[in-house]
């Protein structure tokens, strides 16, 4: 089953994101040179385990130094973070999200614990683009220091993937930490835990929600490489696209919405009709596609 097959994949992606073995002998992070490397899903850079830098804190971190690096005459600012997303967007588009993201697996499976479960308004995905343009490029631009520096807005005040993966490990692993605990590490800790409960009545309510990754992935969802395709002409509107979806999209109102994360499932496990499916284009998607065109 494709299913089980992505579930394999996010757990290698876990496990490969999150490799650094000693750090209990340790009591630190890791800072070898695979940390100048961003891995494709969210996972905290200050993770005890983390081998990779986190997508997010590397915006984040390239935007609060733009003030001093212009200001010293260095126009050059690193590039290599947005070039790496343009390029697994452009291929792929929001696809990390369901195949590679360590917080999104950990979502999914915490959503299988039995409840009663809702959706929610379709308009609260917009407040992931709001946290894309706010905490991640506004606030570390702007709300400086007085040398000029930034800080790594989402990282501080909101991330819970840092407070879940650094915040409480590393509380433990050197226990001075604990000293440091405030209000904000208790706001922090506040949202992980409201997210978590959310997770259990929700599907992937962060990703729907407040992911800036996710939202900068979505942008290239109807103009990356590998789309989605919908055959209307098969299409009865039977709903179990969307009573599968883990991100609670119907697929048959646009085949390439940008909380669509192509995790397939909907085509492998919940359409009998073929009336889903997907191709490798460059042109930008038209969503539909008539009977016998060239999906796979």
């Amino acid at each position: 089953m494709m299913l089980d097959f992505r579930r394999w994949i996010q757990s290698i992606a876990t496990v490969l994101s999150n490799a650094w073995l000693l750090f209990p002998f340790t009591g630190t992070i890791y800072q070898g040179k695979l940390k100048s490397l961003c891995v494709p899903g969210l996972n905290c850079y200050s993770c005890p385990a983390a081998v990779g830098a986190c997508p997010m804190g590397a915006l984040q971190t390239m935007f609060a130094s733009v003030r001093p690096s212009f200001r010293a005459g260095n126009f050059h600012i690193g590039l290599y973070v947005i070039g790496t997303l343009g390029v697994i967007g452009s291929l792929a588009g929001r696809m990390p999200c369901g195949w590679l993201c360590p917080f999104g697996f950990m979502q999914e499976l915490v959503n299988k614990i039995p409840s009663p479960k809702i959706d929610i308004p379709s308009f609260l995905s917009c407040f992931k683009y709001a946290v894309l343009a706010i905490f991640i490029v506004a606030l570390p631009i702007f709300a400086v220091d007085i040398f000029g520096y930034g800080e790594n807005a989402f990282c501080k005040y909101i991330c819970p993937a840092g407070t879940l993966q650094a915040g409480i490990p590393m509380s433990f692993l050197q226990p001075r930490l604990r000293d440091l605990w405030g209000g904000l590490f208790m706001v922090k800790m506040a949202i992980l835990l409201f997210l978590i409960l959310s997770m259990v009545f929700i599907r992937r309510p962060f990703c729907r929600t407040l992911c800036p990754l996710g939202a900068i992935y979505s942008l290239f969802n109807r103009v990356s490489v590998f789309k989605m395709v919908h055959h209307p002409d098969r299409c009865v509107r039977c709903g179990e696209c969307y009573r599968n979806c883990p991100m609670g999209v119907r697929f048959y109102e646009g085949a390439n919405q940008n909380n669509c994360i192509r995790c397939l499932q909907c085509m492998r496990k919940s359409c009998k009709y073929g009336a889903i499916g997907h191709s490798l284009s460059a042109a930008p998607s038209k969503d539909t596609m008539p009977s016998g065109g060239a999906s796979l």
